[in-house]
């Protein structure tokens, strides 16, 4: 998902235009609302800081959420980045007459000196941690699953009119019937739990059941999210120590898919004992009685393509979150590579959702967003505003051709070589035949040449067509050659003579 991760770094810059001698300082506990949540539960922000001349460091803690912090004095204004790539801050402020004045995400508010331990939020007590064993497979996501997830463009400003609407697209659009089948809410759709632990939706969803069936009434599947920690990114009740119960209340509601992103666990649990968390959740879906794909979302810790189908996933997030930028996607697929032999029919390697439509690339950059994500045969699940695409973006999204090559039911996940700025993959068919994505990386024009001999085939090229321009071409004494504009790509697919 799209989002700050627990426990990690902020960068946090505070300067006052105040006189040194009002002696201003931010060493103390400090606490504010910042915000109340959609279920209706108050977020406060505890920061305990500690100055030493114009360098501070300490720790801020919300509802769902603790990070280490540190910063430096240096004016009256101070602006919180939260991650490195961040270009512009996530919080700002200033320093006067002994509160903090702060804004974020569009929210203002005061933090004031703490005065009861009280205002800052206790731990955690550690659930003990299962025995490991394997999760039988549950049959299900034979090719990579597609689809449309909320989070990318929406975030947290969901509600079920929104879904609705995205349905009614994809039919209307003619993506269900390209394959994108699965409509996914992501974070921020969670109530509260009553007196009986049962988990409910927020306001914004008044009936998840009669939501499920308006999905499937559409031919359509019905996704959701949690997480195996206390609280989500968005810092909404997640599943810690509800496992079975949730399992259970997803299967009633008529949920196909569940995301379980990592993210609150980070406040309990490291790195190192995802499996466990994740195994729970896998052996309780399929106790419920209700075919669901299970997507494991732990950003490719701890080598999770090694064990993610022995706990019951379907697909596991191999990266980082995506960004809608060229660097972000590149970076994401190019952590793919080392992962290409765990991927197969039932479990898939995931870099993370499409950003194909949302405006931060070019169009000839989102065509080769598309051809890297089905030459790894990568799930397709659209992050975009559906009743707003242009003609262009429709027809990366739903060129069959190249929809074909993810969804080959051989399932091998291509692994690509470079030669300069031009990088190649080669994806074996079920058919016997190839498919080949050739990439320019580079800032300039670039000419590159496909070679039989490169392909893997048994024998010479028969025939060959070009999945983008949707013609045929020609292999002359055993090879391609074609010009790639900078950060496009060409995608093949070719059969061999026998």
């Amino acid at each position: 998902m799209k989002r700050s991760a627990l426990a990690i770094t902020m960068c946090l810059t505070f300067a006052t235009f105040l006189p040194a001698a009002w002696g201003q300082s931010v060493t103390g506990k400090w606490v504010g609302q910042w915000r109340v949540l959609d279920n209706g539960e108050k977020d406060r922000m505890f920061l305990d800081l500690h100055q030493d001349k114009n360098q501070f460091t300490g720790t801020m803690k919300t509802i769902g959420h603790v990070w280490q912090v540190h910063g430096t004095l240096t004016a009256a204004n101070f602006d919180v980045f939260f991650n490195p790539h961040d270009a512009k801050p996530r919080m700002t402020g200033v320093v006067s007459a002994g509160k903090l004045h702060l804004s974020r995400e569009g929210t203002d508010f005061d933090a004031v000196p703490s005065t009861s331990p009280a205002d800052d939020y206790p731990g955690y007590d550690r659930m003990p941690l299962p025995a490991q064993h394997d999760v039988p497979a549950n049959g299900l996501a034979k090719t990579p699953p597609m689809g449309w997830n909320s989070w990318n463009l929406f975030q947290s400003h969901i509600d079920d009119k929104t879904v609705r609407q995205a349905a009614d697209v994809m039919v209307s659009s003619g993506m269900r019937d390209a394959g994108y089948v699965y409509v996914n809410i992501d974070d921020a759709w969670q109530g509260v739990r009553d007196s009986n632990g049962n988990l409910a939706a927020n306001s914004k969803f008044p009936d998840m059941k009669a939501l499920a069936d308006y999905i499937h009434s559409k031919g359509l599947k019905f996704g959701i999210y949690s997480t195996p920690g206390p609280r989500t990114c968005a810092e909404y009740p997640g599943s810690y120590g509800h496992e079975e119960q949730d399992a259970k209340t997803f299967a009633a509601w008529g949920i196909d898919y569940l995301k379980y992103d990592w993210c609150g666990a980070r406040m309990i649990y490291s790195n190192t004992e995802e499996r466990p968390l994740y195994q729970l959740m896998g052996a309780a879906l399929q106790r419920a009685d209700h075919p669901i794909v299970y997507s494991l979302c732990q950003y490719g810790a701890d080598k999770v393509e090694t064990w993610g189908a022995q706990v019951g996933g379907n697909l596991w997030r191999t990266t980082g979150d995506i960004r809608d930028e060229w660097a972000s996607m590149i970076s994401n697929i190019e952590k793919q590579v080392p992962t290409a032999p765990y991927a197969g029919p039932g479990h898939w390697n995931d870099p993370d959702m499409l950003e194909i439509g949302n405006g931060g690339m070019t169009d000839n950059e989102y065509r080769t967003h598309m051809t890297l994500w089905a030459i790894t045969a990568a799930p397709l699940l659209a992050g975009n505003d559906l009743s707003k695409m242009t003609p262009s973006i429709k027809s990366i999204l739903l060129n069959p051709d190249v929809i074909k090559v993810d969804q080959d039911s051989l399932g091998k996940q291509a692994i690509p070589v470079k030669n300069g700025s031009v990088e190649t993959w080669v994806k074996p068919l079920a058919d016997g035949g190839v498919a080949v994505a050739v990439v320019n990386l580079g800032a300039d024009e670039a000419k590159a040449t496909v070679k039989d001999t490169d392909l893997g085939m048994p024998g010479k090229v028969k025939s060959a067509r070009d999945l983008w321009a949707h013609s045929d071409v020609t292999f002359h004494d055993g090879a391609y050659a074609v010009n790639i504009p900078s950060h496009g790509a060409i995608m093949l697919r070719v059969a061999a003579s026998n």
